[in-house]
């Protein structure tokens, strides 16, 4: 999928870690998609399928073999762009540790707009309004190394932001979360998608996965589904034949379907299950 006014644009992107060794299996094999501004995309795939190498392309932090890599139009491949490209599309990590840089959170989300020479009244703008976003920024005093794993990520989330992104690309950023700060993160998506941020998320549960308004399913480095998470959610055998999970709530509904018939295959949320079941239920009677 491409298309004018996209944030990103990749244009069959191929990718091999050894691309001189002869045999060097490629990670990316031909990947074609868009992301557009305001959108959420979720990309899922089994281990060793490419997810995060093609996260670490969308900022140039690897460019491709083959095909590029396009981001406000400016080729990833291109060094006197990656300033720029790293401006545009910030990265959080699975790790928030790995992207903190300063003892004081209110210094750590200051410490990207900062090194961009950004005046002093525009930064304490910026590192006020990313930490109101994420919701930290009565701890903006506190040590990092004193906060929970949720609000150290919530942090690293606000350091990014405070750059002023197009788009947010989540790598696992809510793995090592608990249901709680997975929860805190999907709000800030929300808000972020609200402000006309686009955001990705790389992750293996599909629960968040289905939050998203678009999916992309990677398979052994080519993508092998794109659209709507309940498009791509109903075809479930499809996705177990390469090792993937249905949403639970999907998968619930799937089974009391076959239980009891009249359950539709593509209900996303608990409530999408509860307003199923009711109607079922009435159509009984």
């Amino acid at each position: 999928m491409t298309g004018r006014g996209a944030v990103i644009v990749c244009d069959r992107v191929e990718f091999s870690y050894a691309p001189h060794r002869d045999g060097a299996p490629p990670v990316l094999r031909g990947i074609s998609l868009s992301i557009r501004p305001g959108e959420h995309v979720a990309i899922i795939g089994p281990n060793g399928s490419g997810k995060s190498t093609l996260a670490r392309h969308l900022n140039a932090l690897l460019q491709p073999t083959s095909g590029t890599v396009r981001v406000g139009g400016m080729d990833t491949r291109d060094p006197t762009h990656t300033r720029a490209i790293r401006q545009t599309v910030g990265m959080v990590f699975q790790h928030p540790e790995s992207q903190m840089v300063a003892t004081i959170v209110e210094e750590d989300v200051a410490f990207g707009p900062e090194n961009l020479g950004v005046p002093h009244a525009e930064l304490r703008r910026r590192v006020r309004d990313a930490l109101e976003v994420v919701g930290m920024w009565d701890a903006r005093e506190r040590p990092p190394h004193l906060l929970s794993a949720g609000e150290r990520q919530r942090v690293a989330i606000a350091g990014v932001l405070a750059m002023e992104p197009a788009c947010v690309i989540l790598d696992e950023a809510t793995s090592m979360l608990d249901p709680r700060g997975r929860n805190e993160v999907m709000r800030i998506v929300a808000e972020l998608r609200r402000r006309g941020t686009a955001v990705v998320s790389i992750t293996h549960l599909m629960s968040e996965a289905a939050a998203a308004a678009r999916v992309v399913v990677l398979s052994d480095g080519a993508v092998l589904m794109d659209g709507a998470p309940g498009a791509v959610f109903a075809r479930a055998d499809a996705l177990r034949e390469i090792g993937l999970d249905l949403p639970p709530v999907t998968e619930l509904a799937r089974r009391l379907g076959r239980a009891v018939g009249g359950i539709p295959t593509d209900i996303l949320t608990v409530d999408g299950l509860v307003a199923a079941l009711a109607a079922r239920v009435a159509a009984s009677r």
